[in-house]
């Protein structure tokens, strides 16, 4: 049994998202402010606060029109049906998928339909209006005859406070195949089927000495917690009442000699004379809560030499941050174990593991938790853990180690075309590369695990042919930056650099679409005669380039007609191929990155008085003697007063300008109200 699917509306960017979810662990990857942390958030005050709250900021901005609009109808009259339609709610959709097999346990309630055939069980979750709450959710401030963007205004101030008292949550299980079809639950019955767990990204391992921060220890108090509860095995308990006889017996102790020693710290209050005393004189008694003893007192140490230990500040971080993430995966299912009825899925968030591991360590990460889960269950006598990690991550390491199909990409972009609001995307790269040929998944799988690029988290790629120009685009992109001040500076944004190479530039292009990335393609163009053998360009049947040909497929790949293709050829949506153009009219076309640079660059390689005729042929003989990397680290590190080839340069211009689609600027805040912004000044001014 498991959680195949979540879906989110209006919360927060989460405006309408589907998360899929694996048997195992799923890994949520994407870009910042793309809605990751919104969705660990939303199951925390679900399936973790004790009564669940939402706030008006809590709402997707798109639909706070609607509480306006729903006002609108109550004052015109129309009837409560109606005006509860047109205010919006969150909504949690969750889809379980058992066997029939399997005792279904607490999911039992939630299973409403009649077909035999069916193995899903559907829960709603709904954040919306209480019964007999609208005219007070509703009601207008002020005037009723002030200006409507005054009325409005005034609304939406008292709305904060009233969604508190107005909403409330509601669950429900719906029949998967027919949504008339319900039983009302509660939240109870939810938090009975599925166990959440969270492991935040904030863990308090701050590498200080001046103030010991003993995270680790306060562990301690959960085990012994899980340990002591009613549905606990028999060691368990051995080991706490142990403890506890332990602790009984310092207590006696401590009870006897010390008792003696504190009484003569306390005053005699008869000296005071104060009435109503019978007996003005205090005594002292010591006792140890065992509990509290672990929590408070306890301190997990790693051993030294000579029988000195090392306090746990004097680890470093990354394992401490293993240890950590460890120990409270053991007392989560430590926790799940005692519970005395075991939900049906224990739902696990593990925010950003990666936080001072090294490469390494974070590779093999996602592969353990597998195996972690396995042991863990061989601890519960062989029982089952219905265990599903949900990672959310910004490490190439951890992204690129995991299978593709486990990565859930979150994009944010545009609610709606020409809209300025955005939303979130939760994008599966299962279904995203479906019609990609197995070599084709196999080679891209291979290739994020070797080179550990930042695929998943940039805002462009650039995809090279090789170590010449991984060497060289810095430079390159500086030098074209610096052209123009003005103009969109593609050194200051985020992009990824992939050194693919043009026999496999192509197969990267699903990929790249389904990212919505925008990406510029520098690659050579390859002039073949018609044996197959390298020749100029001039002189050139076609291209042997695997990346051109797919680009080009159905038009000619002749170097010839490439050479005359336009800009718009090279373009496709936002994509661009860029390959050896001539410099100018009447000039020769590179074939290689070298000739490239020296025909950019004529007085430099002492090109600048060789016939055109020959020119073409006199810098490719020139760049066959130039040792690749050699030559790229002499461009780099030297004199970089030099021209940048049009191809290249053309294509970074464009991908400086060109962003992906459904990408508005964030909207304005909202405006202060006038008491605020007028104080607004004068507090600037003093804390200048």
């Amino acid at each position: 049994m498991r959680i195949e699917k979540v879906e989110v509306k209006n919360f927060r960017l989460l405006k309408h998202a589907t998360l899929l979810l694996e048997e195992q662990a799923t890994v949520v990857v994407g870009r910042n402010n793309s809605g990751k942390t919104s969705l660990t958030e939303l199951f925390r005050r679900l399936l973790k606060d004790t009564t669940p709250q939402f706030r008006l900021e809590d709402f997707a901005l798109p639909v706070h029109a609607d509480f306006w609009t729903a006002a609108q109808k109550l004052s015109g009259g129309e009837s409560l049906d109606d005006v509860r339609k047109a205010l919006p709610c969150i909504e949690v959709r969750m889809t379980f998928r058992y066997s029939a097999t399997e005792e279904l346990g607490p999911l039992t309630p939630c299973v409403v339909d009649l077909d035999e055939a069916c193995s899903e069980a559907l829960v709603v979750v709904r954040f919306e209006p209480r019964d007999g709450t609208l005219a007070d959710l509703l009601a207008k401030e002020g005037p009723t005859d002030a200006a409507i963007d005054l009325q409005r205004d005034r609304f939406y101030r008292a709305l904060q406070d009233r969604i508190g008292k107005s909403y409330g949550c509601s669950v429900h299980a719906e029949d998967p195949n027919d949504s008339t079809n319900r039983k009302e639950l509660d939240l109870g019955h939810l938090r009975a089927i599925v166990r959440a767990d969270i492991i935040t990204a904030q863990r308090g391992l701050d590498d200080t000495t001046a103030r010991d921060r003993d995270v680790l220890g306060k562990i301690l108090q959960d085990l012994f917690d899980s340990a002591s509860a009613e549905g606990a095995d028999k060691a368990g308990k051995d080991l706490i009442d142990g403890l506890t006889q332990a602790v009984d017996g310092i207590q006696e102790t401590l009870r006897s000699q010390v008792e003696t020693h504190l009484q003569g710290l306390l005053p005699h209050f008869e000296v005071f004379n104060y009435p109503g005393f019978n007996n003005p004189d205090l005594t002292t008694e010591t006792g140890f809560d065992v509990a509290r003893l672990l929590q408070n007192h306890t301190k997990v140490r790693y051993p030294g030499a000579h029988g000195l230990t090392l306090p746990e500040t004097y680890n470093g971080l990354g394992a401490r941050n293993l240890i950590y993430i460890l120990l409270h995966l053991y007392s989560f299912f430590k926790q799940f174990q005692v519970a005395p009825a075991a939900p049906a899925v224990h739902l696990v968030f593990i925010e950003e593991p990666e936080a001072h591991l090294h490469p390494q360590m974070q590779e093999v990460f996602v592969r353990q938790l597998e195996v972690i889960a396995k042991k863990f269950a061989e601890l519960n006598g062989g029982g089952d853990w219905p265990v599903q990690f949900l990672i959310s991550t910004h490490s190439s390491h951890i992204a690129n180690s995991a299978p593709i199909n486990a990565l859930r990409y979150f994009v944010a972009g545009a609610e709606a075309p020409a809209s300025s609001w955005r939303a979130a995307r939760i994008k599966d790269l299962r279904a995203g590369l479906s019609g990609k040929a197995a070599d084709d998944l196999k080679f891209l799988q291979q290739y994020l695990t070797l080179t550990r690029c930042d695929l998943f988290f940039a805002d462009k790629a650039i995809l090279i042919e090789g170590t010449c120009e991984r060497l060289l685009l810095p430079v390159m992109m500086r030098l074209v930056d610096a052209e123009d001040a003005t103009a969109p500076q593609l050194a200051s944004q985020y992009f990824t650099v992939l050194e693919v190479g043009g026999a496999y530039a192509h197969i990267f292009d699903d990929l790249l679409t389904f990212l919505e990335l925008p990406a510029l393609v520098i690659t050579d163009i390859d002039a073949v005669d018609g044996d197959g053998e390298a020749c100029p360009v001039a002189g050139g049947e076609k291209s042997s380039n695997a990346c051109i040909k797919a680009w080009f497929d159905g038009k000619s790949s002749k170097p010839s007609d490439l050479v005359a293709y336009v800009e718009a050829d090279r373009v496709k949506g936002i994509k661009r191929l860029a390959y050896q153009i001539p410099e100018g009219d009447g000039e020769p076309c590179a074939r290689s990155l070298e000739d490239a640079v020296m025909l950019a660059n004529k007085t430099a390689y002492g090109l600048q008085n060789v016939p055109a005729a020959d020119l073409g042929q006199r810098a490719a003989d020139l760049a066959k003697k130039q040792k690749k990397t050699e030559f790229a680290l002499k461009l780099a590190l030297g004199n970089q007063a030099w021209s940048v080839p049009r191809y290249i340069a053309e294509g970074l211009r464009w991908l400086a300008r060109t962003n992906a689609p459904e990408s508005p600027a964030p909207p304005q805040p909202l405006p202060p109200p006038a008491a605020v912004a007028a104080a607004m000044p004068a507090a600037t001014g003093a804390t200048a």
